[in-house]
């Protein structure tokens, strides 16, 4: 069944005969790590309110999602535990920045895989058989197998959900555009640790008429798939 989303500053998608099969929603590094208080963000300083606002409406979207047969694709951040895969630039950043990843915190070693802090976090926790794309990178097509999974899952068009929307979430939407897929950014599915930040993140992708994508929010989302079916 074709699919079309209100959005701004167009529908999602933007060409009207796709089908619903062919649509995604990612939901990006909605861990631990990032909306725990002793987790990485957490341990910086910053409020995880706004990191935790989009967990009801998202888990609204993924419900909705799947009950419509839509795909549903998670990303995780995080790195080897050997830190083979750390850059020393970045870890002398994070160093700089309080919070030395791959060192000890209070749920293990700080983003890194396979530690406690590293998991999706239980609300929004996949599916049987729903990808996760592990990767380092803020995008989550640099350096990952994310452009095989969704050919083989024969997806045109990506909604995204997520933390945070300045950094891993704006990032993987650009990633997707140049690479052809049409994108939808769910807003009140992101977080960010400053309101200004989110603002930006939501503005910057409607410029030229759209450049990057459309923008919706989880209520019209939610609504648009009520009519669909598998």
């Amino acid at each position: 069944m074709p699919l079309s989303v209100p959005a701004d500053p167009y529908p999602w998608p933007l060409l009207a005969d796709v089908p619903v099969e062919r649509c995604a929603v990612v939901v990006v590094d909605m861990q631990i790590d990032f909306c725990d208080p002793r987790g990485y963000i957490g341990q910086m300083g910053y409020d995880l309110a706004p990191l935790r606002a989009p967990i009801e409406p998202t888990r609204r979207v993924l419900e909705a999602a799947r009950k419509a047969g839509m795909k549903v694709i998670h990303t995780r951040q995080g790195y080897r535990p050997d830190m083979a895969d750390m850059p020393a630039w970045r870890a002398e950043r994070f160093r700089r920045a309080g919070v030395p990843v791959g060192e000890a915190g209070p749920m293990g070693r700080i983003l890194v895989r396979h530690e406690e802090g590293w998991q999706i976090i239980s609300e929004l926790a996949p599916d049987p058989g729903e990808p996760v794309i592990d990767k380092t990178a803020c995008g989550a097509f640099t350096g990952t197998d994310m452009s095989e999974v969704l050919r083989r899952m024969e997806v045109e068009c990506l909604a995204f959900c997520g933390n945070t929307i300045d950094v891993c979430v704006h990032t993987s939407l650009r990633e997707a555009n140049d690479r052809g897929f049409q994108c939808l950014l769910l807003a009140d599915c992101c977080g960010a640790v400053d309101p200004g930040l989110h603002a930006w993140s939501v503005e910057s992708i409607k410029v030229e008429g759209g450049v990057f994508g459309s923008v919706a929010d989880s209520d019209t989302f939610v609504e648009a798939l009520s009519g669909a079916s598998r």
